[in-house]
């Protein structure tokens, strides 16, 4: 299908008020793929079938206690940390990352109003969770190979902030890994907590000194339908991140400190330690997934760069690519007029919102940059390397790349 260049931008408006997620569109209802039998989504996630549920479902009608950290949900804990080699009393499951974010901030001691000096480059509930636990986003730029936001970059940022900066939440952009290490180094050096930010970092995430959290959201790696879960620099945080999580209680029926209710579910732990059950298995499908990516990109569109080692030593349930010298707009819209759906990752940004547009930042450049030529392809386990390869042919075509 042929459109002149607003038209393009058009056919991908319409998409995006056509399509859900999870909800494929048959060719009969989407006018702007006739050469494919169905929409391709961005995302098509697969949690553990009901049979695999089941038996810990059976333990939940056993035991009749269904939140307030029960016991599937203190036995995914035990199974995480033991993956981590941590001690089982420094894992807490959350009922969704932007609550274990937010708890772990209160937990923190980050006194009300602070700044958080925290990444522009991020998924908008980085910054949610930074209002919802009473504080103000102070956004900075990343560096430009790894997208990530540095503890060299922060000191410069500590510098110019027009206020008292209370803790600083670095990202792992899209489940990459990252040395954790430096910011522990950073926060003993400038007597500033740091929270990490590993929503979608199972794969690659390691424990450190400060509290790092990891989403179990539907669409990521390891899924449980909503939840999370928060690796703590010792059990003594973990104990006080519970009361953030409890209302202020833990032990006694009386709240001691201000909170929240982000309490696991039993049922979303059931799904989880399904899902723990077959994780070798989703890893090795994520990352088949993501090696013919790399062999499809490097065919037929080499100026797209894939983040190092993607599929090789880590792997995620998202595929961003980089483009060199393209626009991510005009390559979007051209998938979605040949029925293929795509992501402008992160909205291009947390400034771009308008609740947040109203937030300290210092300059942007890199973040600008970024967010003009990155673009998050289809990624789901049983994605094949045929649909694969026809996406990468259909990029490779793209008369506005470059």
């Amino acid at each position: 299908m042929e459109l002149e260049q607003g038209s393009l931008y058009s056919a991908y408006n319409l998409s995006r008020q056509l399509y859900s997620p999870g909800n494929p569109i048959p060719r009969s209802l989407h006018p702007l793929s006739p050469k494919q039998n169905a929409w391709i989504p961005v995302a098509c996630p697969r949690l553990p079938p009901a049979a695999a549920i089941m038996p810990y479902l059976e333990q939940i009608d056993a035991a009749r206690q269904y939140s307030n950290f029960g016991p599937l949900s203190r036995t995914l804990e035990t199974r995480l940390a033991a993956r981590l080699h941590v001690a089982a009393e420094r894992v807490v499951t959350v009922a969704n990352g932007t609550l274990g974010l937010t708890a772990a901030l209160m937990a923190a001691g980050v006194p009300a109003g602070a700044l958080v000096l925290m990444p522009a480059w991020t998924f908008v509930a980085t910054a949610h969770a930074v209002r919802m636990a009473g504080l103000v986003p102070y956004l900075v730029d990343i560096e430009p190979d790894s997208g990530i936001m540095t503890p060299e970059i922060a000191e410069a940022a500590l510098a110019s902030a027009p206020a008292p900066v209370g803790a600083v939440i670095p990202v792992l952009p899209f489940g990459r890994p990252v040395e954790l290490g430096v910011w522990d180094s950073f926060s003993a050096a400038y007597r500033v907590p740091v929270v990490i930010d590993g929503a979608a970092a199972f794969d690659a995430v390691r424990p450190a000194k400060a509290p790092v959290m990891v989403s179990l959201h539907a669409t990521k790696i390891l899924g449980a339908g909503e939840g999370g879960f928060v690796v703590c620099p010792d059990p003594g945080f973990a104990e006080d991140l519970r009361r953030h999580l409890n209302f202020g209680f833990y032990h006694v029926r009386s709240a001691t400190v201000p909170a929240l209710n982000g309490k696991f579910s039993e049922y979303h732990a059931a799904v989880g330690l399904a899902a723990l059950d077959r994780w070798t298995e989703t890893r090795r499908a994520f990352q088949r997934v993501a090696r013919s990516w790399r062999r499809t990109l490097a065919t037929t569109l080499p100026d797209a760069a894939l983040p190092d080692s993607y599929g090789e030593n880590w792997v995620s349930s998202t595929t961003i690519i980089r483009f060199s010298g393209a626009e991510a707009d005009a390559l979007g819209a051209y998938l979605a007029c040949h029925g293929i759906d795509s992501r402008p990752w992160w909205s291009k940004g947390v400034h771009r919102h308008p609740a947040f547009a109203a937030c300290s930042r210092t300059p942007l450049p890199t973040t600008e940059e970024l967010a003009e030529r990155t673009l998050g392809l289809p990624c789901f386990v049983d994605l094949s390397d045929t649909t694969i390869s026809h996406i990468g042919k259909v990029l490779g075509d793209c008369p506005h790349r470059g």
